[in-house]
């Protein structure tokens, strides 16, 4: 057998309860579906119009990367490639900045003073209530971006200043003592310590990012996204259109999160902490 099957062979092995459980998850997912939206026919409600039957759904999402959709006369391909480019750089975006300013506001009082009453006045505003604002500033691209770059900020944010104060004072005594300069404690006590905690605003900020983009793409924006085809074909009556792109969405976020999983593994061997 080759490498690349061995590998194959052994992940299957490793991870064949992980498998089975997710493979009987998605099987009663689709039955329980089946069975509400068959139950809405049956008693007539109108209910049942925006619920398609699960085959009605896969027929539709396999469709949309084969032939343009419907209304909106594009392929899946381009919708999912506009929404991901937003994501991705709204993202990026909110990292390069949160991660420093977080470092720096739980590291030093005097930046967290500063700080606090900016992020803690804004953080509780939804990024949906930026969407008007964002959109008519910045237009089409941008807009989406920065509302993106809202939601994924906090949640990085938060978790980088909870990440530095719960490193334990000893180590920075013992440093100290050590001779260690304030550089040092940076990259060999505070970096390490952070990392797990950064992470963990990664995969949340991730998923917001992919709710924000909905919200952000909702309007007839130029270059439209997974949002505004889901609002349109919905608006039309094409709900099992409009179902095949929340699971594209959902496709999405799963694999952005792995991406973030796969690097989080890497640094930590990289860091020799696993």
């Amino acid at each position: 057998m080759s490498p690349l099957g061995n590998i194959f062979r052994t992940f299957l092995v490793e991870n064949s309860r992980r498998i089975l459980l997710s493979v009987v998850s998605i099987v009663a997912f689709v039955a329980i579906w089946f069975l509400i939206a068959l139950l809405l026919r049956e008693i007539g409600s109108h209910l049942a119009d925006f619920v398609p039957y699960p085959q009605d759904v896969g027929r539709a999402f396999l469709d949309s990367f084969r032939r343009p959709v419907p209304i909106l006369e594009v392929g899946m391909q381009s919708l999912m490639w506009n929404s991901l480019q937003r994501v991705v750089i709204g993202f990026l975006i909110a990292f390069a900045v949160a991660v420093p300013l977080g470092l720096l506001m739980g590291a030093f009082t005097t930046i967290d003073y500063v700080g606090r009453p900016i992020v803690e006045m804004i953080r509780p505003i939804p990024p949906i209530a930026w969407v008007p604002v964002f959109i008519i500033a910045l237009r089409g691209f941008w807009g989406p971006v920065a509302i993106v770059f809202i939601g994924a900020f906090f949640p990085i944010l938060l978790n980088v200043i909870f990440g530095v104060r719960s490193v334990d004072p000893v180590l920075f005594d013992a440093a100290r003592t050590l001779g260690a300069k304030r550089s040092h404690l940076f990259t060999k006590i505070i970096a390490p310590s952070v990392v797990p905690f950064m992470m963990t605003g990664v995969k949340v900020g991730l998923g917001v990012a992919w709710m924000c983009i909905v919200a952000a793409e909702l309007l007839p924006i130029r270059g439209s996204g997974l949002g505004n085809f889901i609002w349109v074909e919905s608006d039309f009556g094409y709900f099992d259109y409009a179902f095949a792109g929340m699971i594209v969405i959902g496709i999405l976020s799963i694999l952005t999160t792995g991406v973030a999983e796969l690097a989080e593994r890497r640094l930590y061997r990289w860091m020799g902490m696993k």
